[in-house]
């Protein structure tokens, strides 16, 4: 991977971009895999919806966000995106667990 200097044109920027973008959700899907895997130690609706954690996550990602001069806001936005999707899935994979 480049770093942005290292570009010639507009063609390579998008390019890296690309790859990044690439990376990013490589990342996201290891994350699920790893959000299916702790679903197995769970057994309530409760436990999967496990607010403090939740709350835990924002406020340490925000302050990821702070600390890369990103907007926290949006951090947060993305996050609160990502990880209610993955409890959904984890509340489907404890409905089938039950049946």
């Amino acid at each position: 991977m480049k770093v942005p200097y290292e570009c010639h044109n507009i063609n390579e920027v998008r390019q890296e971009i690309d790859e990044i973008d690439q990376a990013i959700i490589g990342l996201i899907a290891k994350r699920l895999s790893f959000i299916q895997e702790i679903a197995k130690y769970k057994s309530t609706i409760n436990e999967i919806y496990a607010k403090e954690r939740y709350n835990e996550v924002i406020s340490k990602r925000r302050e990821i966000a702070a600390n890369h001069n990103l907007d926290p806001d949006v951090i947060e936005k993305m996050y609160r995106t990502m990880m209610d999707y993955f409890i959904e899935e984890q509340l489907e994979l404890l409905k089938k667990r039950q049946k």
